[in-house]
């Protein structure tokens, strides 16, 4: 159900220009889907969807032209490579720690990059902490940070 929704919305914002997520609602409904507000806020993120200015002057939801990855990109890899000490799971939560100065940057960097299953961050001076949905992808997370610091 959730795969044909998802697919669904797709085909909406490709035919129709969606402003708003009551309007994507509806026009789900029209093809007989039924969903919540929750629940296409959560498509909305997971299909990486962004607005865009339309030719109208409004707004438009449109897929993010962002290369699709496993969380871990160029600009990741370079912070990481530059400033980040260690990386430590507990539980749901990735505790990154930073020279002096750089968690503040390393974390803004990381909520920008629409990682999977990461719901936000909180940065000190030189430690960071990722909220992550669930313990599977904090270690998951950790894992391919471990290996960007090899």
């Amino acid at each position: 159900m959730k795969n044909a929704r998802q697919s669904e919305i797709l085909n909406i914002i490709q035919d129709v220009e969606v402003e708003t997520q009551e309007q994507l609602l509806e026009q789900l409904r029209i093809r007989g889907y039924n969903a919540t507000q929750a629940t296409i806020s959560r498509d909305i993120k997971e299909l990486r969807l962004v607005k865009e200015l339309s030719g109208r002057g409004g707004y438009r939801y449109t897929l993010s032209d962002r290369k699709n990855s496993t969380g871990v990109d160029l600009r990741l890899r370079n912070i990481f490579k530059e400033g980040v000490t260690s990386v430590e799971v507990a539980q749901n939560i990735v505790v990154v720690r930073t020279m002096p100065g750089l968690a503040s940057a390393a974390c803004s960097a990381l909520d920008n990059m629409q990682i999977p299953n990461m719901v936000g961050s909180l940065a000190g001076d030189d430690t960071g902490i990722l909220i992550m949905r669930d313990n599977a992808s904090a270690q998951l997370f950790e894992a391919e940070v471990h290996t960007l610091l090899k």
